[in-house]
């Protein structure tokens, strides 16, 4: 009868523990998941901004050309700069997500991971700032009154050129984000081994591009455009798989 008594108190210790695993468990897969979906967000509309209402409307080397596209599609480029803040606003989001993701690989590796990722966006949004002297610049005529339209056209063509260069320099951070990011993946037993190596391959891309564009005395060809795959299927595997990860499969290292 003694024994009888004694036993419940193992399987009473248990189920007090089980609601923390469980609440540890649905917190990574909903960083997970918003994480994931956030990077396909960002990629849809940080191409539509680069692409699109940005550099489709900046003709390198031509000042006055610029001027006037940006002038006469001004409604476009304020929507690519918005656009931009929303992107930049979803890194924050994605940065805690894969935080919460990849923790219980290993915690400190992950903040840091996060943190350069938080100080990129941070970098992104200063460089965001100089796209909105463009159009203070050639949307007040009061302007003209001090120079002349050529210079004007040249100083609004420098902020443009100012915007990718602190972006540029912004990337060598993010480069050091998916580092890392590739890391946790590469050490997790639940992520794809591959997986792992290809987003610290996109890192590695971006990291060569910062420190090409500084060194390089001429014109820089892009490596990160060749690299990124490693950002895109890692969105995927959180859309796709993120809905079933534990707390503890994460954890395993290999």
């Amino acid at each position: 009868m003694t024994s009888s008594t004694q036993n419940p108190a193992a399987p009473k210790d248990a189920l007090s523990l089980a609601p923390s695993g469980m609440a540890a468990d649905r917190s990574i897969r909903h960083a997970a998941i918003t994480a994931g979906a956030g990077l396909l967000i960002m990629s849809a509309l940080g191409g539509f901004a680069t692409f699109v209402a940005l550099n489709g409307l900046v003709t390198p080397g031509n000042a006055a050309q610029t001027a006037t596209d940006i002038t006469e599609s001004a409604g476009l480029f304020r929507f690519g700069i918005a656009t931009l803040f929303v992107v930049i606003a979803l890194d924050v989001v994605v940065a805690c997500g894969l935080y919460r993701v990849f923790s219980p690989v290993s915690r400190n590796i992950s903040m840091l991971a996060a943190a350069f990722r938080l100080v990129y966006a941070g970098v992104y949004l200063a460089a965001a700032g100089q796209l909105l002297g463009v159009l203070r610049l050639l949307g007040n005529d009061e302007y003209l009154s001090v120079i002349d339209a050529e210079q004007l056209h040249a100083q609004a063509l420098l902020s443009i050129t100012a915007f990718d260069d602190l972006w540029n320099l912004g990337l060598g951070l993010f480069g050091l984000h998916l580092l890392l990011e590739g890391f946790l993946a590469y050490r997790s037993a639940r992520v794809p081994r591959l997986l792992g190596v290809l987003i610290a391959v996109a890192g590695l891309g971006y990291l060569i591009d910062t420190f090409g564009v500084v060194l390089s005395p001429g014109t820089w060809t892009p490596v990160a455009v060749f690299t990124f795959i490693g950002e895109f299927l890692l969105a995927l595997w959180l859309v796709i798989r993120g809905r079933r990860l534990t707390a503890s499969e994460i954890a395993a290292t290999r």
